[in-house]
């Protein structure tokens, strides 16, 4: 049986997974770390405020629209490595 050919695809896809797999993992990890720490966090402030609410009330949506925006910038970069990309 004949080896088949990598499609020329493979290395953009590649990047592609790796880039969503890291952004997913650091988004459950982000999420689970607040929730899983919040007594911990309540402890320290910010701002007069218990941390654990500011991340719950503002922080991890300011994280999630960062990991938005990381994903747009690292697509931006790698689609532009290959141009020929189809969707």
């Amino acid at each position: 049986m004949a080896k088949q050919p990598a499609p020329k695809n493979f290395s953009h896809w590649q990047r592609t997974r790796r880039l969503t797999l890291a952004l997913l993992l650091t988004w459950l990890l982000t999420t689970f770390g607040v929730i899983f720490f919040a007594r911990e966090l309540a402890t320290l402030t910010l701002f007069g405020w218990p941390l654990s609410f500011y991340m719950a009330a503002q922080g991890l949506a300011l994280i999630y629209l960062l990991i938005v925006a990381v994903y747009t910038w690292q697509m931006r970069k790698i689609d532009q490595r290959q141009p020929d990309v189809e969707p």
